[in-house]
This record gives C-alpha cells, structure tokens and sequence, in this order.
C-alpha cells in the first residue's frame, strides 16, 4: 500500500503530514484493488466512501475561498469560476501534477490498461485524498486540510479568476463587477459564400462598443471582440 517511502513522498508533494497514515491509504485504495483482496479471503475498503466526501469538503473550501478572495464577482462569475475548479477535467490535471496516479492501488486488470493516466480515475482520486487530509487534519484539531486544498488548486483558481483563455466568459466577469452592467455581441457585417463566410461582431457593454473582431464564424469573431475589448479595459497587453 502507501506506506513508508512512497507516503513520504506524495505527504511531500502535497505539503502535509498525516497523524494516521491509513487514511491515505484508504484514499489511494482503487476497488479493482479491494475486488482482488477479497478473491484471496482480505478484506480492505476502497477510496469511494472517501470520494463522495472529498467531493463536498472541496465544494465547500473552493466556495469558502472564492467567496472571501473575490468579493467584486458576483454570484454568476463565481458559480462559473466553481465550476471550472470542481470538474473532473481540472482535478485530473492537478492529480497529473502531483504524479497521484503512481501511488494508487490497483487491481492487475487496470494495471494492464494503464489506468493510472485515466482522467475519471485520477479525479476520484484526489478527491478521495482530499477528504482523508480533512479527516486527517480533524484529528489534529485544525483546519490545516483547507491551506493544503488550496494549495493544490492555486494555479487553477487563479486561472479561472481569469476566465482562462476565454475570452468572452473575462469580457463577462468584468462586466458584472459592474452589477447594471449589460454586455452583447452584434453582427456588423456577413462576408463570403455560404461555404466560406465571414462574420464581424463588435461588443457592446452598455449600448457603447467596446471591441470589434472577425472570424469565420461568429463564435471566433466574438471572441476577437472580446480579446480587443479587454485590451482597451487594460487586462490584455
């Protein structure tokens, strides 16, 4: 299991040290793993329980913090920025980080089907570490699981206070710091044949043009609106 050296390292990775290592082990325990033990008379729990725990616990910490941190955005901006944290996509990638994949247990079935890199496996996961640091750290009597959560999701929290590298959905963000605020997309001008057409939008915040851009659709001439209008804001340079 995740004992001795190994534990040691992945405690490093995510800066804590736990009082009771079995449930990191709990945590990295897949149940193809827990299936195998119990063919041969062993039994051991999977990381699920801890999984559907981790899911809330980090719910509430990423709430709690871009609550606090972003008090302009309002609640559409910070449900959207939620959003982007919570999802299996970004958990997989902080987990790909942090190398989780080379900790978990795993039953010889997955091993042979490199199940290691699977984004659903790897976001269960970190999910199901999150809530053994929170256990973990209860017993300690702290909240020390809440620097550790944000910790791993530094980068990502602060790209999606950035909306990413969409540019529409900051267009959006700024806008409704602004709570009377109405941003829009207006095509200016169609182009082409039907097979090769290309669009003009501009964007409006307020009924005043704030960007124009082209494209050949009008989703990709949107988003060259938004790119220029968040230049002339100063957000892009």
């Amino acid at each position: 299991m995740a004992l001795g050296k190994d534990a040691i390292e992945l405690m490093d990775r995510i800066s804590y040290i736990f009082a009771d290592v079995s449930y990191l082990d709990a945590a990295l325990t897949h149940s193809s793993y827990t299936n195998e033990l119990r063919s041969r008379g062993m039994r051991a729990d999977s990381n699920e329980r801890l999984e559907f725990l981790g899911d809330a616990v980090l719910q509430l910490v990423i709430s709690e913090h871009l609550y606090s941190c972003y008090s302009k955005h309002r609640e559409g901006a910070l449900t959207k920025m939620r959003q982007q944290l919570v999802c299996e996509k970004t958990l997989a990638r902080i987990a790909h980080k942090i190398e989780l994949g080379i900790y978990i247990n795993l039953g010889n079935g997955e091993e042979s089907s490199d199940c290691r890199n699977r984004p659903k496996i790897l976001a269960d996961a970190l999910e199901a570490l999150i809530a053994a640091v929170y256990l973990d750290s209860r017993i300690k009597g702290n909240d020390e699981y809440k620097s550790v959560i944000i910790g791993l999701f530094d980068e990502e929290i602060k790209k999606a206070s950035q909306g990413g590298s969409d540019f529409k959905t900051r267009l959006q963000q700024l806008a409704e710091q602004d709570g009377a605020a109405l941003l829009e997309y207006r095509v200016i001008s169609e182009e082409g044949p039907e097979h090769n057409k290309s669009f003009t939008v501009a964007a409006f915040i307020n009924n005043n043009e704030v960007g124009r851009g082209s494209g050949r659709t009008k989703k990709l001439a949107e988003m060259q609106a938004a790119k220029m209008a968040l230049k002339l804001f100063g957000v892009l340079v």
